[in-house]
């Protein structure tokens, strides 16, 4: 949906209202520019999370094959 700064502020909570039932965005044509109001969705746990490649990736029982030897050091 696209209207003009004017409309906006005539009819602000309709199209909020709008935005938020639909989540439709609307874009608001000012001097020139386009500005958006659009509906956030929120992030889920896992998409919050940040990688730690410095970190094991894998199945941990793979580590109980690995031979440690070279790696010991008494």
């Amino acid at each position: 949906m696209k209207t003009t700064a004017t409309a906006l502020r005539a009819d602000l909570y309709r199209i909020l209202d709008r935005v938020a039932k639909t989540g439709e965005s609307v874009e608001i044509e000012r001097g020139g520019k386009t500005l958006k109001i659009v509906l956030e969705t929120p992030k889920s746990k896992w998409d919050r999370l940040e990688p730690h490649p410095e970190y094991i990736n894998g199945d941990p029982d793979d580590l109980l094959h690995i031979d440690w030897l070279a790696f010991w050091k008494p």
